[in-house]
């Protein structure tokens, strides 16, 4: 391994320019609609466009049967009013098929808005995810600025709304705009002209009933936009509120073992009331904004009806317009009225849908940012393969945060199979940045890190990841389990020391990662490490909650069982320095962390340590229990 220079500043939260800069919202809307519109564009274009026609076939269905309602109503007040026996009964009878219609027609629109709000939402859902989940961006939006706080909220809820509203929005404007257009129509002919004297001057007003349903939708229309203005913003402060909620109580839940032994339920219960009433806050903000639009949406219910009424009640008292024509113009007038202040009715919902769908915009534009950051060019590591003798080099590596400031400075880096490398230095020197940089975790800097062509990589993180099922998908994972046979898991349990729970590897419905101590969950690792038999193995601290006796015993097993593997550990343990050949040391400096030391380890230093080591175990625990571990 050969090294030519390492300097290292410890990461300073210091702001690119234009990095606290949030987009506004026109720009998420429109980021949220180019990836959403993928759903009608990309492989599940057929079933959307056929979802979509089917539900505007059902539009112009209900448009015709409200079309021979409102007829039927003429009809039947006709009838009433000249008291006509027959007729009423005949009316009476065509409200049959009417109506059966009508409900065949509503189930039809429930159908289709469901199942086209399913669909989409499923295809945004698998977008996001596999955006979220590719080359581990959803473990970088931790160190990445942008609007993208509890991505799991945003994916579930936030696209959850964000998909169904706009197809009940779709659907509600679309029947809107042609019920107004064809029940102007029907006002217009029933209404016909209003004619008044004023001054001695006789006036006549065409359409009169139109034009009012125009006018009161207007000022009903501008009072609600008026009123509801700031709804989006207050809309988004309380999603965002309701999803910090959930993630302090998710993570006390997750944490409940730690916080239990510390007796920090005091102040897990005062960072909840916090975080609760901030969420009771935003839902006070919002309750004013409700009351508020409310005032004008329940207004226009009661006035609505009376409206017409009014204007239609000089005619009848003229016998110029019939009681059926009356009840249809009157019906008419609020269907059209209704059609025009769709917004009034629904203004909430759209600033909800809003808010939700500019958390969503939010989160793919910081999925974006760092799949930019994937691809080669200045400010990017270049990952590659090479057909070389060496299992990993470092070419002229520096290592950044994402806002530019520098972690780890140009480096030359080469170590070959079966060389074993321990990173060493204080807290915060940037050890784990550069380690999650080999891992590929790390994609911010410049420089290249080639690895041999067909190598596998592995990487030990000091926390494991335990995943939920039985213990023989545990030690599998990420391979399917019935990649791997019971002797296989067995063997892997022994070598990691884990002899107990071999015979437990199918027991389901229980929570591992909650039942396995610290150090029981670094041996699982140790586990999979032996089935995965990689060719480069990243260790950051991956023995920090064993005994040094196990320890001792796993990294030799480790040798004993990979001698070819490269391994680049960070540990603080003098211990470690027994199982590793060459040593980085980082050391701080005013300037910030620097390499002061790159020295090959003794070869007799592996030897007598395991002496050592050995002879301190025999005479703490009986031959029986030697090779436990």
């Amino acid at each position: 391994m050969q090294l030519r220079s390492l300097d290292v500043k410890r990461p300073r939260r210091t702001r690119a320019r234009g990095a606290t800069q949030r987009p506004d919202r026109r720009q998420l809307f429109g980021r949220f609609w180019r990836t959403a519109s993928g759903f009608w564009t990309g492989q599940s274009r057929r079933e959307a466009w056929f979802l979509t026609l089917t539900l505007l076939a059902i539009i112009l269905c209900q448009l015709f049967v409200q079309i021979r309602l409102n007829i039927w109503n003429r009809d039947i007040f006709d009838a009433l009013d000249k008291r006509d026996f027959e007729a009423v009964a005949w009316v009476a009878l065509l409200f049959v098929p009417l109506a059966l219609a009508a409900v065949v027609f509503n189930v039809a629109s429930v159908w289709g808005r469901l199942t086209t709000q399913r669909a989409w939402r499923a295809w945004m859902t698998d977008h996001q995810v596999d955006a979220w989940l590719k080359n581990g961006r959803y473990y970088q939006l931790n160190f990445v600025k942008g609007e993208h706080q509890n991505p799991e909220f945003r994916i579930a809820d936030d696209t959850r709304i964000a998909t169904e509203s706009p197809v009940d929005f779709a659907f509600g404007v679309t029947t809107a705009v042609l019920t107004a257009i064809t029940f102007i129509s029907v006002l217009w002919a029933v209404g016909g002209t209003l004619d008044a004297e004023w001054k001695g001057y006789q006036i006549a007003i065409p359409g009169y009933l139109v034009l009012v349903a125009i006018l009161y939708s207007l000022v009903s229309t501008t009072a609600m936009v008026f009123i509801g203005r700031r709804f989006v913003e207050v809309a988004e402060r309380k999603n965002q509120a309701e999803a910090e909620f959930r993630y302090a109580a998710t993570r006390l839940r997750e944490n409940g073992e730690s916080i239990a032994l510390l007796g920090g339920e005091p102040e897990e219960r005062s960072g909840l009331s916090i975080a609760l009433g901030h969420v009771i806050m935003q839902w006070r903000a919002l309750c004013g904004q409700y009351l508020r639009t409310t005032v004008v949406s329940y207004g226009n219910f009661v006035l609505a009806p009376v409206i017409p009424l009014l204007l239609c009640a000089p005619k009848y008292l003229a016998s110029t317009m019939s009681l059926g024509e009356v009840m249809q113009a009157s019906t008419a007038f609020v269907t059209v009225q209704q059609s025009f202040n769709w917004l009034v009715e629904n203004y909430p919902n759209l600033a909800n849908w809003t808010a939700s769908a500019n958390r969503v915009a939010g989160l793919l534009v910081s999925l974006e940012r760092l799949q930019l950051a994937e691809q080669p060019g200045i400010g990017h590591i270049h990952r590659s393969e090479k057909d070389e003798k060496a299992a990993l080099e470092l070419h002229r590596l520096s290592v950044n945060l994402d806002d530019g400031t520098a972690v780890v400075r140009e480096t030359q880096v080469e170590i070959n199979p079966g060389e074993k490398v321990l990173v060493v230095g204080e807290s915060g020197a940037g050890k784990s940045t550069l380690i999650r940089a080999i891992a590929g975790l790390w994609p911010w800097g410049d420089g290249e890190i080639a690895i041999r062509r067909g190598s596998r990589l592995f990487f030990m993180p000091q926390r494991p990841y335990v995943p939920i099922g039985t213990l023989k998908h545990a030690v599998a994972y990420p391979n399917p389990t019935d990649s791997l046979d019971d002797r296989e898991v067995e063997q892997a349990l022994a070598d990691a020391g884990l002899s107990h729970l071999v015979d437990r590897i199918h027991d389901k419905g229980v929570p591992w990662d909650r039942t396995l101590s610290g150090g029981e969950q670094q041996r699982l690792t140790f586990a999979q490490l032996f089935i995965q038999k990689p060719d480069i193995i990243v260790m950051d601290e991956a023995t920090s909650a064993l005994d040094p006796e196990t320890q001792a015993r796993l990294l030799r097993r480790v040798s004993e069982r990979l001698p070819r593997a490269a391994v680049i550990s960070v540990g603080h343990r003098p211990e470690l320095e027994a199982f590793h050949n060459r040593r980085l040391v980082l050391a701080r400096r005013k300037d910030g962390a620097r390499l002061v030391a790159d020295e090959a380890l003794p070869p007799t230093s592996f030897a007598l340590r395991r002496a050592l080591a050995l002879l301190f175990r025999r005479h703490r625990l009986p031959q029986d229990q030697e090779d436990e571990i």
